[in-house]
């Protein structure tokens, strides 16, 4: 799977939230300085030639969708993210976002009691 951009995520960020919006329907909930309908029209294309977004045709217009899920994405990037600076090691990773973020005890111990009940939870839910 390809990476986003930055304004690809911008515009894939938008159509997670909305879940099926026209182009200026995305605009319109774009900070300021808003982009020109053009350049996003352009990005909503590229994301759809990569295969993250599909659309609903309305005459000439179209209300786009994303054909990914964030949650996917986010699976996908954070596993190349780790592999790429963390040696693949989910241990390095959180070890460097702890020393970086001065994280306490506490707080890690809070992290490994959710890691544990969402690795519990995925558990139950393979057949």
């Amino acid at each position: 799977m390809k990476e986003l951009t930055k304004a690809e995520e911008q515009v894939m960020q938008l159509l997670w939230k909305q879940e099926k919006a026209f182009v200026k329907e995305l605009i319109e909930k774009m900070p300021e300085p808003k982009p020109a309908y053009n350049t996003v029209s352009t990005i909503v294309r590229i994301l759809e030639k990569k295969g993250f977004v599909g659309y609903e045709a309305f005459g000439k217009t179209h209300r786009y969708f994303p054909l990914i899920s964030k949650k996917e994405y986010t699976r996908k990037y954070m596993k190349n993210f780790m592999k790429g600076y963390f040696s693949n090691s989910f241990k390095e990773m959180v070890s460097f976002f702890a020393k970086e973020d001065n994280m306490s005890l506490s707080d890690l111990e809070e992290l490994m009691k959710e890691v544990g009940k969402d690795l519990n939870d995925e558990k139950k839910q393979r057949p």
